[in-house]
């Protein structure tokens, strides 16, 4: 018996735009490694919209392989990459930062946010030109959502942006959600602004309706040189670029990117609804895709019989938290299913 799917939001496969597109060009041979027609098409569609006319576009194969090409691109092999102590490449990597020998130097974080005040704080303690025995902060890495939920605001990017290039950390933005982040009512961030406030930044389309793959955006064109060949050194060069080409391009068409957010996370909102009418409490708030809670055992048991959700950790003997995640591919009969199963629990 299918049970119904809010585990995550990466357990379809893709769109059915991308799906068509795909069919329709299986025998059109293409040059490989992104060098295609149909890539830069995808690269003209989205330096449009970021509004950034000059911008590096490449695209990668999947998320960790993105954060650790692009962090050992910029970092020198002595230097750090400042993170929230949440942070995905901090807490959900096996380590990949480190395997490629860059420490991360997590923070605490409000919300699983960095802040301005905290970086500030941070960079001229380690910033230590004398000694050199501690772990140079080069890198500021934020990512909205984060893997909690909450969204980074205009203000707060606004704050740190300046901070990081005043202490000559480059700013990254690791962006696996970004679609349910621009596309949520609480969002006052642009593609524009992140091309503004960050030095690199990558459109995430794995979690956000492609089969896999990432789309880097450097504003800067000449800020990392040899790109292309870092890329190849750590795996994450697709011989059949065009595949991913494909899917950015599918993507960026009459706003598919955006619309299939906004939905997710529009669901997403009629789900908190019925639990807060229910009396579960959210274990907070968050604005887009993902919707956490706190729930006792007997009831998460019951919950498991018809629904797939994530598992977050033990609250206390009788309370769990738990994750409930819509998507691209949420479908709105299921989401109505879903507020039956909650109202009978």
């Amino acid at each position: 018996k299918k049970k119904l799917p809010f585990a995550s939001d990466y357990m379809e496969g893709c769109h059915p735009n991308i799906l068509h597109r795909l069919s329709e060009t299986n025998h059109q041979p293409c040059a490989g490694y992104g060098l295609d027609d149909i890539s830069d098409s995808a690269r003209t569609r989205i330096r449009k919209a970021c509004g950034a006319p000059e911008a590096e576009v490449k695209f990668l194969v999947g998320g960790t392989q993105t954060n650790a090409t692009v962090i050992d691109c910029i970092l020198r092999p002595y230097e750090g990459v400042i993170a929230a102590d949440s942070g995905h490449v901090n807490v959900h990597e096996a380590g990949a930062i480190e395997w490629g020998g860059h420490k991360v130097l997590a923070l605490p974080s409000k919300e699983g946010k960095l802040t301005a005040e905290a970086i500030d704080l941070c960079a001229p303690d380690l910033w230590d030109k004398k000694v050199g025995n501690k772990g140079t902060p080069r890198q500021g890495l934020n990512s909205p959502p984060n893997g909690r939920g909450p969204l980074y605001t205009k203000k707060g990017l606004t704050d740190i942006s300046p901070v990081c290039r005043s202490h000559q950390i480059p700013h990254y933005i690791d962006g696996a959600r970004l679609a349910y982040a621009l596309g949520s009512s609480s969002n006052d961030v642009t593609l524009e602004d992140l091309a503004r406030l960050a030095d690199v930044f990558y459109i995430g389309g794995t979690k956000c309706g492609a089969l896999f793959g990432e789309a880097v955006v450097i504003p800067d064109p000449h800020l990392i040189l040899h790109f292309f060949p870092m890329i190849k050194q750590h795996g994450a060069l697709l011989a059949k670029g065009w595949l991913l080409g494909i899917q950015f391009d599918e993507l960026f068409k009459d706003g598919l990117y955006l619309q299939m957010g906004r939905t997710a996370d529009l669901y997403a909102e009629e789900i908190k609804k019925a639990l807060t009418a229910k009396g579960i409490p959210l274990y907070f708030d968050s604005p887009t895709n993902q919707i956490f809670f706190t729930i006792e055992n007997s009831r998460m048991e019951k919950l498991k019989e018809t629904v797939a959700f994530g598992f977050g950790c033990k609250a206390d003997d009788t309370h769990s938290i738990i994750r409930l995640c819509t998507s691209w591919a949420t479908k709105e009969e299921d989401v109505k299913a879903l507020v039956r199963v909650i109202e009978a629990l």
